[in-house]
């Protein structure tokens, strides 16, 4: 197992939406703040980030699949998690207990683990409408994971970039992570 740093250890997970290549804008955030990082990112995320600057931004390497028996674990456990951009497929699949990728094991884990956590929903209207997804929301809610207030953006107009705010998931976090 990795050591514990003295700084606290967040782990960002990062889905496969369109701003995901911002995800640096979250991690120096972050690290402003006195957090080590680690990233995780649903296998489908890997074509969305460059994960060589991700990983020397971070120190660490990007986690997406998991791991072999004996082989050491890369990250710290996570004192709070951040999950930045969030797809409507993992917000769904995260309430519905579903683990088929290492990210989605690792917030489904969270719960019982009691690790504080925050999502930062992007999605468009079209798949906000859809009632799975406000029902995974108030799943997630009475989990007690903290949601960011992004509004949905138009269908097919490459949306919301612009007011997606990365540092609302560390706003959220800060009153739970001492």
């Amino acid at each position: 197992m990795t050591d514990r740093t003295e700084n606290p250890f967040l782990y960002i997970v990062v889905c496969a939406a369109g701003i995901a290549d911002d995800v640096g804008t979250l991690i120096m955030a972050a690290q402003e703040r006195n957090w080590n990082v680690g990233v995780v990112a649903t296998p489908q995320a890997l074509g969305f980030i460059d994960a060589e600057a991700v990983e020397a931004q971070t120190g660490y390497p990007i986690r997406s699949a998991w791991r072999v028996p004996g082989d050491p674990r890369p990250l710290p456990p996570a004192d709070a998690i951040a999950v930045a951009p969030a797809t409507f497929n993992t917000i769904n699949k995260w309430a519905a207990g579903i683990s088929d990728t290492l990210a989605l094991g690792i917030l489904c884990e969270a719960y019982g683990f009691g690790t504080p956590t925050a999502v930062l929903p992007y999605v468009n209207a079209a798949m906000a409408a859809h009632p799975a997804y406000g029902q995974s929301l108030d799943r997630l809610r009475a989990m007690g994971v903290h949601i960011g207030g992004y509004e949905p953006h138009q269908p097919k107009a490459g949306g919301g970039r612009d007011k997606f705010r990365w540092e609302e998931a560390l706003e959220l976090l800060a009153p739970h992570v001492g």
